[in-house]
This record gives structure tokens, C-alpha cells and sequence, in this order.
């Protein structure tokens, strides 16, 4: 399957906004499939990053962004989990200490560096060589930008992932969620939980109450409403999943009969089948971020689709 060409400005040019004071979104349009957010924090020692993108290109870009506000090095590297959005462009961070929970650095050496991947229209990755994390927690860490203080929080659950974390600064109520949240996007919880994400957003994210949320995907943002928008969706899911089982009814099907209603505009509709294999998973007893045919589903997720999913990384 040959790769895509596109410019880093289709389908938007990325923009950085900052947030707090030396606190940083890097907000790269549409946030559909592998175009994620990012962010940075300069102090005075350097520059914490939180996450790198998906391809060669995107990721320098990002760098570019970060060198544009200061000649600081970028010292630290957060993933706020394993998918390759998030991670594959690690190897460009140099001498950065990249940090993560355990189980982030566990499934991004599974998962491998990037490559052609048969489910969607392949971007050009660039000279990405595998680059996990070499520090790791199980719970919690804390990182520090001069008086600056962030806290790197697991979320407790699977959620969107086994291996979700959240990167808080409290001082500034600001919030990077990492995919918790695609704001304007439909979310995707294969790989880990629907009941957990949840869970997730109920227990965790809402008591925050965070000024200012940065999403893995999407616009930044003041409220809660793209919080309330994600738990109606999950809500969505987890009922059309209790009646398609009931009806002895397969995810890609029951997806096909489904009105997606409201969330019939958002990006990446196909997402649904696969959330569908895994709110069924769970329905039929299986843990929270328990394995499953996760190929499987992708390839339902192909068929709803009616081709190879789409991707302007």
C-alpha cells in the first residue's frame, strides 16, 4: 500500500497556543486518525515535552515549535501512552529522559516502531526507529519546570489504553489528557476500556475540574462540555452494545443498523464497530483492557468503513 504525501498543513496547519505562562498546546488540525495534540513547558533547566507525533516530519515540526520559543533543550519526554501518535517520534527527542508508566514502555515495544500498517491510507513515518521509555512509574510521578511543579498521574483503569496517564498542573489548573478525551472526534477504546474510560472521566478528570484541558485530539478547552459530549457517547455505546448482544447481534453489524445520531458528524465514525467489539468483550465478562482480536475488529472497522481508514498524517 503506497503512502500518502500530504503537506503537515492538510487537512490544518498545526498552531501552538500557550495556555499558561510558559505552558504550551501544540494543536496540530483535524486530530483525526495519527494527528494528535502535543505540548511543552519551558523552566529554566529546559524544556518538558508531553508527547511526540506520529511521523518524522510532524514530530521536527514540533521541535521547530518548541525551538521558536526558546534555545532551551527539551530535557524530559512524557508519552501519556503507547500509540504510536504519541510515541513514535521519541528517537527525535535526542538525550531527552522519556518517561512513562510500565506498561507504556511494555506495549510500545509489542506494538514496534513505525511502519506500513494495513488498515489505513499509510502517511510517510519518516526514519522512526523504536524509542520507548526508559523511565518508568506505576502510579505516579512528579516533574518540575523550575517552581513549576506537574504531576504525571496513571489514571488507575484501562480507559482509552491499559496505560493511560495524565499530566496535571495544578498550580495552573491546566490539564493535558492525553486521548481521554478527542474533542470533536469520536473516541476509541479498543485497546482498552469503555467501562474504565467511564469510570476514568467520572472519578478522575471531572473533579479536576481543570481551567484549561489540553486533548490528545482536538481543540483546546474551558469546560466541561466535551467531557459531558465523551460520557454521552461512551453511555451511546455501552447501550447499543447491551442490545446488540441481547439480539445476538455481531459489532459490525449492529453498528450498521445503528443511527449514530449526534455523533453521526464526528470524525471517524468507524470507530464505533471497534468500541462495539470491546463494551461486547466486557459485557460477556472479560476484565477492563483484557485481550481481545483486536485485528479482527480493525478489519470490521475496514468493512464499515468501505476501505483502507483515512489519514492526513
Amino acid at each position: 500500500m503506497s503512502s500518502r504525501t500530504d503537506d503537515i498543513t492538510v487537512p490544518g496547519p498545526p498552531r501552538r497556543e500557550e495556555v499558561s505562562d510558559g505552558i504550551h498546546a501544540y494543536v496540530q488540525p483535524d486530530g483525526t486518525w495519527w494527528i494528535n495534540n502535543t505540548g511543552f513547558v519551558v523552566g529554566p533547566q529546559g524544556v518538558l515535552a508531553i508527547d511526540a507525533c506520529s511521523t518524522e516530519r510532524r514530530t521536527r515540526a514540533f521541535l521547530d515549535a518548541i525551538a521558536s520559543v526558546t534555545d532551551r533543550p527539551v530535557r524530559t519526554l512524557v508519552n501519556t501512552h503507547h500509540h504510536g501518535d504519541h510515541t513514535f517520534g521519541n528517537a527525535l527527542f535526542g538525550g531527552a529522559a522519556i518517561i512513562a508508566h510500565e506498561r507504556t514502555r511494555t506495549e510500545a515495544i509489542a506494538f514496534g516502531p513505525a511502519r506500513e500498517l494495513p488498515y489505513w491510507h499509510n502517511p510517510d513515518w519518516g526514519d522512526l526507529p523504536l524509542d520507548p521509555p526508559f523511565v518508568t512509574f506505576t502510579d505516579r510521578v512528579a516533574v518540575h519546570a523550575g517552581d513549576l511543579r506537574g504531576e504525571v498521574l496513571h489514571v488507575g483503569t484501562p480507559a482509552h489504553t491499559t496505560n493511560d496517564s495524565i499530566v496535571w498542573f495544578p498550580d495552573r489548573s491546566t490539564l493535558f489528557c492525553g486521548d481521554l478525551v478527542f474533542n470533536g472526534g469520536t473516541p476509541f477504546l479498543l485497546m482498552g476500556s469503555v467501562a474504565g474510560a467511564i469510570d476514568v472521566l467520572e472519578n478522575v478528570l471531572l473533579p479536576l475540574d481543570a481551567r484549561t484541558t489540553v486533548p490528545g485530539h482536538g481543540p483546546v478547552f474551558h469546560d466541561r462540555a466535551p467531557l459531558d459530549a465523551t460520557l454521552d457517547y461512551l453511555r451511546f455505546v455501552l447501550d447499543l452494545a447491551e442490545r446488540g448482544r441481547a439480539a445476538g447481534v455481531m459489532p459490525l453489524q449492529a453498528a450498521r443498523d445503528t443511527d449514530l445520531g449526534r455523533f453521526a458528524d464526528w470524525p471517524d465514525a468507524e470507530r464505533i464497530v471497534g468500541n462495539l467489539h470491546r463494551a461486547y468483550a466486557e459485557l460477556d465478562g472479560l476484565e477492563r483492557g483484557g485481550a481481545i482480536d483486536v485485528f479482527g475488529a480493525l478489519d470490521d472497522m475496514v468493512t464499515y468503513h468501505g476501505g483502507p481508514l483515512t489519514c492526513f498524517a
